[in-house]
């Protein structure tokens, strides 16, 4: 059986208040060994102002799955609804109408890796040539290539959206695409949830910068679960406090490590339980250092509870057997269910292989070294981007609730990127790691991304 491909489809919608007409099409595009399957939706437009019509391609992180998220969550023209009740019964979710897809700025091209959605790699090849990161962004740049070539689309402005590990496929694509020997436009770059600086946010016991880099997100928990009293304070501004905080007295306190005074650790434990709500014991009897995954088994542990991973505004029982249950996965099923009545009933789509959704693999090359002196040069790929790119534009999103990339994670990213600050925007979402769930934060993401592109079109 070939992978999918549906035939386009022609429909109406209404998307930041504009009337937009479209096509939507499941296309089957070659590339090298393998076959991506992506689906696009372009806007009804002549030829000639096609042409100047912005595209975006769109992923997701893992490594690897498909698109699946951004599409039936935040930018595809339906969306699975999800209530601000986070308690609410999944079952019961709607696909509505989606007003904040951005379809009323730019085209659309969801971009499912070989090995996921309907994308396969070709008869006799090895699934396996693509699980590394240079591999990976490989495939990606030249599907941006032969789809732009095929759609006559090669000096239209192009934005790349990558979500989690999807922010190292945009960078090092984007990269990619400025050493090529093929001219290709790319104007901007969105990096949402970011990864880059992973090696810096994975909690190493003696990495004290994770802490202080998480630290703000450990508040906002504290804050949401009504651990932390607001005194007045809106949320924006204790966010401030903390970080302040993180960069200033806390990075000090475990800089001096075994030398901090009994006396001083314990005004910092004290401070530190004001900002979190987690006991100050807590934190002296683990060196000042809690973890995410320490803090979301215990912040609510009197009620047997443990916060979610992706997203700690959810809550489940605690796991009898010490692991953390991970409440915020519970709406993934119903995703994937509604997607699959999307694709058949609006986009046509039949006879098709399944739609993978699960990583084909948990084995991945990052491309570091055995040395202990190896570096990941994931942010430098951005440096690169927009040195090739002049007007290369770079927005950076990251959600307050999120435990795995972080917002402390994201400012220290940016701070010591090295990019040109003129050419970057940081914009923080409520909500976790796939924040856009929450439908005032999609809202909020729409209105910077249709900001960030009419920014591009003025230059």
């Amino acid at each position: 059986m070939q992978p999918a491909y549906a035939a386009g489809t022609h429909h109406d919608g209404v998307f930041n208040g504009v009337n937009v007409s479209y096509d939507a099409a499941v296309e089957a595009v070659p590339v090298g060994a393998a076959t991506i399957v992506a689906t696009t939706y372009v806007a009804d437009a002549p030829a000639a102002s096609r042409a100047r019509r912005p595209v975006i391609f769109i992923f997701n992180g893992g490594p690897i799955s498909p698109s699946i998220y951004l599409h039936m969550l935040a930018l595809g023209p339906k969306r699975l609804a999800i209530p601000d009740d986070l308690s609410a019964d999944p079952a019961l979710f709607a696909l509505v109408d989606n007003p904040y897809s951005p379809l009323d700025a730019a085209d659309l091209v969801f971009y499912d890796p070989a090995s996921t959605g309907y994308s396969r790699v070709a008869p006799g090849a090895k699934p396996e040539q693509f699980f590394s990161v240079d591999a990976d962004a490989r495939q990606l740049t030249d599907f941006i290539l032969a789809w732009s070539r095929q759609h006559g689309r090669t000096d239209s402005p192009k934005y790349l959206f990558g979500e989690s590990y999807g922010t190292l496929r945009a960078a090092v694509s984007a990269r990619q695409l400025g050493e090529g020997k093929q001219p290709v436009r790319l104007d901007g770059v969105f990096l949402m949830g970011q990864a880059l600086n992973i090696v810096e946010t994975s909690q190493r016991p003696g990495n004290i910068l994770s802490y202080v880099v998480s630290l703000p997100t450990l508040a906002a928990l504290g804050w949401y679960h009504g651990r932390v009293p607001h005194d007045g304070r809106t949320f924006e501004q204790f966010e401030d406090e903390v970080r302040l905080y993180a960069r200033t007295d806390y990075m000090a306190a475990l800089f001096d490590g075994g030398a901090l005074a009994p006396s001083r650790a314990g005004q910092v434990a004290a401070r530190l339980q004001s900002l979190t709500g987690l006991p100050a014991q807590q934190f002296l009897d683990k060196n000042l250092r809690v973890s995410k995954n320490q803090f979301r088994a215990q912040l609510l542990a009197d009620q047997g509870l443990a916060l979610g991973a992706n997203d700690g505004r959810y809550v489940a029982k605690a796991d009898a057997s010490g692991r953390l249950p991970d409440a915020s996965a519970r709406i993934y099923p119903f995703v994937f269910k509604a997607f699959d009545t999307y694709a058949r009933d609006e986009l046509h789509v039949r006879d098709a292989q399944p739609y993978i959704v699960d990583s084909p693999t948990d084995s991945w090359d990052y491309g570091g070294t055995a040395s202990p002196f190896g570096d990941w040069p994931f942010m430098a790929s951005i440096g690169k981007a927009m040195a090739a790119y002049p007007r290369l534009r770079i927005m950076v999103g990251a959600a307050y609730h999120d435990t795995l990339t972080t917002t402390g994670a994201a400012d220290y990213a940016v701070a010591q990127s090295g990019w040109p600050r003129a050419r970057v925007t940081l914009n923080y979402y409520q909500g976790g790691h796939m924040f856009y769930t929450s439908e005032a934060s999609l809202k909020k993401m729409s209105a910077d991304m249709h900001a960030f592109i009419a920014a591009g079109g003025a230059q």
